[in-house]
């Protein structure tokens, strides 16, 4: 198994050729889901005492898996928060692969930590942090979220007395990986109601007087969100930031979808505020055209970070050398360096392409909000203000919407899902692939009659 040798060769160039002609596609497949019971039967049995080879394995993938699976770089995937990599960003995913790297620590890892902190300094000069910030690459949003928020009530123990229950505040448009955390941590959470969707600085000040004694002494940690999932609000991060320091909490920003448009001119000054933050994370793999999986996960201290979350044993004690270790900002150990791909992207095409990609979907988002206030059949929700465009189809009801979306899908022609806004379905648009076009767009819009 461990030895490279003719028939490895000859599996590895029919592995490349199958991850290159995927990297070619255009457009990429969008094909739909099967039922378990499908995918057993055509499948077949995979996993066997004797295997069954690499060719077949691959063939199987080809063949039967990857149709079965919705690709994300799809133009017209516009459902969820999709994901737009580059190819460059791609082509890396393969090499950081097969390099068999661990990104734990500084002694395992020093070149390629080195480049992924280059990444990460990148996006803290956007938003405004110092330069002595930092932090790691982590999975996702959801572990980004929560090892944040284990810093802050880390730090907030030991500056005061235990309370009976620790508490965090968030706008009621947070998502939903805050209350996960919350659980997670056995912590209260205390959704502040945002008025037109937008957590405010008065908002949270007003909920936060209307708590007990016991709860208020609790309170660690507020947080905003740099772009809100459903509808791409932007909080009012200069407010709540002024709010935390008066205060002495924690200030944390989730812009794992927004955080992109920190790039964009048109867009840079409605985070203001987000340089006060103590902490923020921002996923790659949404906006900034890496591939899955990558959350960038900042801090204004790292070493808040480094004190909750370094773990201690005697066989981790040769890695503890004073240089910095991606494993001691979050809560992980072993850890792939998952920030590559982004730094090799961003490295090759430079600042000013990403800002161009960034601002064409915002145009898209705006000219997409123009074409459907202007078509009688539709009704906005609101005015985008990043790049999700959310809209009525008049007369439809939750049934038509449903039944569009999965004949959309069937057809692979678009991967299109409704979403709530106020308890009410309405059709969501989220655009972060600068390939899409507004022909894509009144493509899907003319199939709504």
């Amino acid at each position: 198994m461990h030895r490279y040798d003719a028939a490895t060769d000859e599996l590895a160039r029919a592995v490349i050729d199958y991850a290159l002609a995927r990297v070619r596609m255009d457009p990429p497949p969008l094909d739909g889901p099967r039922s378990p019971e499908e995918l057993a039967r055509v499948a077949g049995p995979t996993i066997t005492e004797e295997g069954i080879g690499g060719h077949e394995a691959l063939r199987i993938f080809r063949d039967v898996l990857a149709p079965s699976t919705i690709s994300v770089d799809h133009p017209r995937f516009l459902a969820f928060i999709p994901g737009a990599p580059t190819e460059a960003a791609v082509l890396f995913d393969l090499v950081v692969g097969a390099s068999s790297m661990v990104g734990s620590t500084w002694l395992e890892a020093s070149g390629a930590v080195h480049a992924e902190n280059e990444a990460l300094s990148f996006i803290a000069a956007e938003a405004g942090m110092p330069p002595e910030s930092g932090g790691a690459f982590v999975q996702g949003g959801t572990g980004g979220n929560l090892s944040a928020l284990v810093t802050a009530r880390h730090t907030a123990a030991a500056k005061r007395v235990r309370p009976r229950r620790w508490t965090v505040l968030a706008g009621a448009e947070a998502h939903s990986s805050i209350t996960t955390a919350a659980a997670v941590m056995d912590i209260d959470i205390v959704k502040v109601p945002a008025p037109s969707h937008r957590l405010t600085g008065d908002a949270v000040e007003a909920a936060f007087t209307d708590l007990d004694d016991d709860a208020r002494d609790g309170v660690f940690a507020v947080v905003a969100t740099g772009g809100t999932t459903n509808l791409g609000v932007i909080d009012d991060l200069a407010g709540v930031a002024a709010f935390a320091a008066r205060h002495d909490l924690w200030f944390h920003v989730d812009c794992a979808y927004g955080g992109a448009a920190l790039l964009a001119p048109s867009t840079r000054d409605r985070f203001a505020g987000i340089e006060h933050c103590d902490s923020m994370i921002v996923d790659p793999h949404k906006w900034l055209f890496a591939p899955y999986d990558a959350c960038a996960l900042i801090y204004r201290d790292p070493r808040q970070a480094a004190a909750a979350h370094t773990q201690r044993a005697s066989y981790l004690e040769p890695i503890q050398t004073g240089e910095f270790n991606p494993s001691d900002m979050a809560l992980h150990l072993t850890r792939r360096v998952r920030g590559l791909p982004f730094w090799f992207s961003l490295a090759t095409h430079g600042v000013a392409a990403y800002r161009e990609a960034i601002e064409t979907t915002l145009t898209l988002a705006r000219d997409t909000a123009a074409h459907i206030a202007a078509d009688d059949r539709f009704e906005l929700v609101c005015e985008p203000e990043l790049t999700v465009v959310a809209f009525r189809r008049l007369g439809w009801t939750d049934r038509d919407y449903d039944a569009w979306s999965k004949r959309l899908l069937k057809r692979g022609l678009a991967f299109v899902l409704p979403s709530a806004v106020d308890g009410e379905t309405v059709m969501r648009f989220c655009f972060v692939n600068p390939r899409t076009t507004l022909a894509d767009v009144e493509l899907i819009l003319g199939t709504m009659d």
